[in-house]
């Protein structure tokens, strides 16, 4: 059997002559031994208990928890425990009382091999029979049998007039007995290390920092929940986010920086891989993977997460998340210097970071800017000139592209590179695989949806998702979401995250996760993930198979500017795929910038729009309009643009074309109505009433409150001898528009009379 590191051992019962002691209410007591060891954990490098190598003892001691105080003074004397009150049987006291105790044996036991004064950390389990032992190791054998031998020094002490002594005795003898076993395996690096950690974007801020060292030409490798790459070459694929990563990153012929992205189950299972780093990482911790291994709060997977500031040099740097309060206070056990990355540039963590000696980073009148204690702020480069950052849309984004930088500074790389790596780092299948990758996916209806593959699979996840694709769904748009989780979550969480769905998206489908069930049944899965829609009055959602078939569901109902997100985690390649079989082609940084302009109603030279306005003599503006028109002869908006400088200069017939085309064009509110009106306007002045009043409907009936296109129908109407139906449109003009409170007080007298004048059908204005 190969030896990961952990053996599960059950002692012998205790021989019937000697039963351990109950309490009166016996019958009430667990079944089964009195002691018993469920797991030894060799830990090769540092972990939660130890900044060196470590075993890990998980001991379950009913037989404890169950003793009556006198007994349990008895072998707390025994062991020589002074000053013991050991409490009730039961209790979290007795549970403290038994923790004392364990170390205690622990010292001894060690003392009795010769490892003199031994560190031992005792940590209370999930109930008061659980206990935790951790002690450091030297020799892999001896350390495991150490653990081993705990758990029958315990069970003998339980015996009626157990000797201390003896059983300390027995089991030292036993664990000198065993053939020598080797030492830790722990990698001492000799090139610069980075070690990444937090709940969300290791992997993002993981490949960032290696692209801006490439940048700079220096050789780098690193290891993710991936796979290693050298030098953008994945060289081994798989998770390598453990001790198993660090050694083949290390091993990498030639290497200049190794970058380490490092996640809570190799901390736990088998600690680090490396005894120190230079600059450690730590981007946040929310919620994921809660109630495994021990570990169920949030506080108790910061203090994971904070093993990787514990190992970084005196002289280097750990870079910690200053909005996050449980990672902002890792610095107090770190040795290194702090420098805290955040959004906002008042934040209390930046002054402290720098009253510290310490530097900072943040964002800073839409740059990126660092800040250092005796110097003015170092403005790096805009935001909206990060395709990392969506144009400032991904906040997450933003917040690892700081965090990022602020590693890379810290190592050394020269800033030029630094600056060059954020410019040139894309969210695309080839800088950052399966992380927000976006692409522009043609619609056989016309024009184009979004399609977003991200590797969201947690709740803090799923928000940034629906975050980014509401800013990139044209206004009136939908969000079409394919929803999914791993199995090992709380049952709580999976029920959130799809109200978060529900809430967020307008569209849900729940994709199958047949290779990340981790226990549960399929259906098990998707009844939580319903329950949580249910929450946000989300009903009859289907489930597909799989994520490419959910895509192709959502993707047949998209129309133009709507946003297809698909939460993807085994199919990444399939998907892809899928979509550039259709047609689809990756967004670059301009497409992506295009696209948050629009969802914001704007255009990506709003500025220069806003530009030509500004000009008071209309001839100039008209100008301005046409040689913007001149750069992107098919752009929707600028079309309407131009027309409406025409327009507005008198050339209405000149402009009645250019509205038509702009109009063609694909043009998006909140200019379409706009473009209409005017158009309409333009024909009505042309004498073309009746295709005037034909525009004016549609807009009408699309937006039947628009009191301009009331009023604009009404001198259609006027024109062409229906001077009634005009004072009728006026009316409901008047009573749309007019915040007046007597024409509120007689709106349904006004509202009759409007409907006399103009017999079509109307919307109801009460």
């Amino acid at each position: 059997m190969p030896d990961d590191g952990r053996r599960t051992v059950t002692p012998p019962s205790p021989p019937p002559s000697h039963p351990p002691s109950m309490p009166p209410n016996a019958s009430s007591a667990p079944v089964g031994p009195p002691v018993r060891v469920g797991e030894v954990r060799v830990l090769d490098g540092p972990n939660l208990y130890f900044t060196r190598p470590a075993i890990k003892v998980s001991l379950h001691l009913p037989g404890y928890v169950q003793l009556s105080k006198d007994e349990a003074l008895d072998v707390a004397d025994r062991v020589g425990l002074r000053s013991a009150r050991p409490g009730g049987a039961g209790t979290a006291l007795r549970q403290r009382f038994v923790m004392r105790l364990t170390r205690t044996v622990m010292r001894r036991l060690a003392s009795g091999i010769g490892a003199g004064r031994h560190g031992v950390k005792v940590r209370a389990g999930a109930t008061p029979a659980d206990v935790v032992v951790a002690f450091p190791w030297a020799d892999r054998t001896r350390g495991r049998m150490a653990g081993e031998q705990l758990g029958e020094v315990l069970l003998a002490l339980l015996s009626d007039g157990g000797q201390a002594r003896r059983a300390i005795e027995a089991a030292a003898e036993t664990i000198l007995d065993a053939p020598e076993g080797s030492g830790p395996a722990l990698v001492a690096p000799a090139v610069p290390v980075v070690s990444v950690t937090g709940t969300n974007g290791k992997t993002t801020t993981t490949r960032l920092l290696a692209h801006m060292c490439m940048t700079a030409g220096m050789t780098t490798a690193w290891s993710s929940t991936d796979g290693v790459v050298v030098m953008g070459r994945t060289v081994q694929a798989g998770d390598y986010s453990g001790p198993a990563g660090a050694q083949a990153v290390l091993a990498t012929p030639g290497l200049d920086v190794g970058i380490l992205e490092t996640a809570r189950g190799g901390l736990l299972l088998k600690g680090m891989g490396v005894t120190v780093n230079d600059v450690s990482v730590v981007t946040n911790v929310s919620a994921d993977h809660l109630g495994l291994q021990g570990i169920d709060t949030l506080d108790q997977l910061a203090e994971v997460k904070a093993i990787i500031t514990t190992v970084t040099r005196p002289g280097g740097w750990v870079v910690l998340n200053g909005e996050d309060p449980r990672v902002w206070a890792m610095r107090a056990r770190a040795k290194a210097k702090p420098w805290a990355f955040t959004l906002d540039p008042d934040s209390p963590a930046l002054w402290e970071s720098l009253n510290s000696g310490g530097r900072g980073i943040t964002v800073l009148e839409g740059e990126i800017v660092v800040l250092s204690p005796n110097g003015d702020p170092d403005r790096l480069v805009k935001v909206v000139d990060v395709p990392m950052t969506m144009s400032g849309l991904s906040r997450h984004n933003v917040a690892n592209a700081l965090a990022g930088t602020a590693a890379a500074l810290g190592l050394g790389v020269p800033r030029a590179a630094v600056v060059e790596g954020l410019r040139t780092f894309s969210p695309d299948p080839v800088h950052n695989w399966g992380r927000l990758n976006t692409y522009s996916l043609p619609l056989p209806s016309g024009g184009s949806a979004t399609v977003i593959m991200d590797m969201a699979h947690n709740e803090a996840g799923l928000e940034a998702l629906l975050e980014v694709a509401r800013g990139l769904t044209a206004p009136g748009g939908y969000v079409r979401l394919a929803l999914g989780c791993a199995g090992d979550r709380p049952d709580e969480a999976i029920a959130g995250m799809g109200e978060l769905a529900g809430r967020g998206a307008d569209e849900v489908v729940i994709k199958g996760t047949a290779h990340y069930l981790r226990g549960r049944a399929p259906e098990e899965l998707a009844d939580l993930l319903r329950a949580g829609l249910a929450r946000a009055g989300v009903l009859g959602v289907p489930e597909l198979d799989t994520e490419v078939e959910s895509l192709a569901h959502l993707a047949a109902h998209a129309v133009d500017g709507d946003t297809v997100a698909v939460m993807c985690h085994s199919e990444r390649v399939e998907v892809d795929g899928w979509v550039r079989a259709r047609g689809g082609r990756v967004d670059d940084a301009r497409a992506i910038r295009c696209k948050v302009v629009t969802a914001r109603g704007e255009h990506e030279l709003e500025g220069e729009i806003a530009g030509v306005w500004s000009l008071e003599d209309p001839t100039a503006r008209v100008e301005a309009a046409r040689r913007l028109l001149a750069a992107g002869p098919g752009d929707a908006r600028l079309l309407h643009e131009y027309a409406a400088t025409l327009d507005a200069a008198g050339r209405e017939a000149e402009a009645i074309g250019l509205y038509e085309r702009a109009l063609a064009a694909g043009l998006r509110e909140p200019h379409r109505h706009r473009g209409q009106l005017q158009l309409a306007a333009c024909l009505r002045s042309g004498g073309r009433l009746d295709e005037a009043l034909g525009l004016l409907d549609a807009v009408s009936s699309a937006r039947p409150g628009n009191a301009a296109a009331l009023i604009l129908r009404a001198l259609v109407l006027a024109d062409l001898g229906q001077d009634r139906r005009a004072v009728g449109d006026l009316i409901r003009a008047l009573l749309e528009a007019s915040a007046d409170p007597d024409t509120q007080h007689y709106r349904d007298t006004l509202a009759r009379y409007a409907a006399e004048l103009a017999p079509e059908p109307a919307r109801p204005l009460a």
